[in-house]
C-alpha cells in the first residue's frame, strides 16, 4: 500500500549569542557610542565565557540543516507528482529509510536550538538594555515579516509558525520560573507527540525545552563535557532503538505517527548529543570547518535553499522523475555549495546577510558586516 507523500520538514534556529556589548560608563559620567563588536566565540572543548558564541551549537545547527534539506527537497520540488510516482515507505525503499533516519529527526533540533537562542538572547539583552523583552519582541516580529512572504515560496515552512509560537508561547514564558518552563516543556512535547504525531506540533515543547536547558546552565556545557555528551548519546540511542524498530514494524503507515514522532525525538537528541561529543574529540576541526559556517548562516542558507532547489527541480523536471538519485544528489550539491559559500563569506563578513539584517532590526542599531581583516576562522562570532 503506497504511503502518504512525506511532509516537508522546515525550520530555522536562532543562533544569537554575541549581543552588542553594553555601553561603558566613562569617568565623567557621559557615554560613548554603543559598541557593536560581537563577543568572542567559544572554541569546541573550551570553557564557555559569558556572552561568547558556542561553536558546538553552530555545528549541530549545520548538521540539522543538512538533514532537513534531504527531507524538504522532495515535497518542495513536487518530486514524482506529475508521473504519479509515490514510492511506498518500506525497508527496501529510499522513502522508507528517509522516514526511519531523517524525517522528524532533525526538525526537533532546529526548534530546540531556536528556544536556546531565544534564552541566550534574553540573557544578553538583560545585561545590555533596560527593556530586554522589547528586543525579543522585535526579533520575533522580524521573523514574522520574513516568514509570511516565504510561506508563499515554500508552503509549510516553519518560519511563520516559529514566529507565531515564539510570540504566543516563548515570549510569555520568559516571565515564568525555569522549573515551570521545564515542566511545561515535558507536558507540551508529550501532547504534541500523542495528539498530533509530531511535526509542527513539537515546536512549542521544543522551544520551552531549549529555554529551560539554557536557564539551567546545561547549554553552556554543550561541546565541552565529553562524558556528559556521551552519556546523553547512549541513553537517547537506547531509547531510540526500540522506538525505531516499533516504527519499522509498521513503516507503511507510520508517517507522522506517535511512533515516528517519539522515535524521531529520541534520535534527534542522540544526533545532537553525538555531535556535541564529537566536537570534544579530534573530529572537532573537520566538523567545525564543514558544518559551523552552515549553522552560523542557517537563516540565510535555509531561505536561499528553497529557490535553489526549486530551480534545480524545474531544470531537471523532478515532477516527472521516478528516481530519488537526482533529487538527493541535488540536495547534497546545494548543501555543499552553501557550505563553501558560507565559509568564504564568513572570512570577510561577521555573519550572513539575513542574520545581519535580523540582528540590526533586533537591537535597533547597525553592527559591522564586513570584517576589517579577512579571517580563516569559520567559527567567529555572529
Amino acid at each position: 500500500m503506497p504511503a502518504r507523500p512525506a511532509r516537508a520538514e522546515h525550520g530555522t534556529a536562532d543562533g544569537a549569542r554575541g549581543a552588542p556589548r553594553p555601553e561603558r560608563q566613562t569617568v565623567t559620567g557621559t557615554r560613548p557610542h554603543p559598541r557593536t563588536t560581537p563577543a568572542a566565540p567559544t572554541a569546541p572543548g573550551a570553557p564557555a565565557a559569558r556572552g561568547a558564541r558556542i561553536v558546538a551549537l553552530d555545528v549541530i545547527r549545520g548538521v540539522a540543516l543538512c538533514g532537513i534539506a534531504l527531507v524538504n527537497i522532495g515535497p518542495l520540488t513536487r518530486f514524482g507528482t506529475a508521473a504519479g510516482f509515490y514510492e511506498p515507505a518500506a525497508l527496501d525503499t529510499v522513502a522508507g529509510w528517509l522516514q526511519l533516519l531523517v524525517q522528524q529527526r532533525f526538525f526537533p533540533v532546529f526548534a530546540l536550538l531556536f528556544g536556546i537562542g531565544f534564552a541566550l538572547l534574553l540573557d544578553s539583552a538583560t545585561r545590555t538594555t533596560a527593556r530586554p523583552r522589547l528586543v525579543l519582541l522585535r526579533r520575533l516580529l522580524l521573523l514574522l515579516a520574513i516568514g509570511i512572504p516565504f510561506q508563499f515560496l515554500q508552503p509549510g515552512s516553519a518560519l511563520l509558525p516559529f514566529a507565531v509560537v515564539g510570540l504566543v508561547v516563548l515570549l510569555p514564558s520568559s516571565w515564568l520560573p525555569r522549573a515551570v518552563v521545564a515542566v511545561a516543556a515535558v507536558v507540551v512535547t508529550a501532547a504534541g507527540i500523542v495528539g498530533a504525531g509530531g511535526g509542527l506540533a513539537l515546536i512549542p515543547g521544543m522551544f520551552l525545552a531549549g529555554s529551560a536547558l539554557t536557564r539551567y546552565g546545561v547549554v553552556e556545557r554543550v561541546g565541552r563535557s565529553r562524558r556528559g555528551s556521551m552519556a546523553v548519546t547512549l541513553v537517547a540511542a537506547a531509547l531510540a532503538v526500540p522506538l525505531v524498530l516499533l516504527q519499522a514494524a509498521a513503516i507503511e503507515a507510520s508517517g507522522f505517527s506517535v511512533e515516528s514522532a517519539a522515535a524521531g525525538l529520541a534520535l534527534a537528541v542522540a544526533w545532537a548529543a553525538l555531535v556535541s561529543w564529537l566536537v570534544t574529540t579530534r573530529a572537532a576541526r573537520p566538523l567545525t570547518a564543514a558544518f559551523a559556517p552552515l549553522g552560523r548562516m542557517a537563516l540565510t542558507n535555509y531561505v536561499a535553499a528553497a529557490p535553489l532547489m526549486l530551480a534545480a527541480g524545474a531544470l531537471l523536471d523532478f515532477p516527472h522523475a521516478t528516481s530519488w538519485t537526482p533529487v538527493l544528489a541535488t540536495a547534497v550539491a546545494v548543501l555543499v555549495g552553501q557550505a563553501i559559500v558560507s565559509a568564504l563569506w564568513l572570512r570577510h563578513c561577521t555573519q550572513g546577510p539575513l542574520e545581519w539584517l535580523w540582528r540590526w532590526g533586533t537591537w535597533g542599531r547597525r553592527g559591522p558586516l564586513r570584517r576589517t581583516r579577512p579571517t580563516r576562522r569559520p567559527a567567529d562570532p555572529a
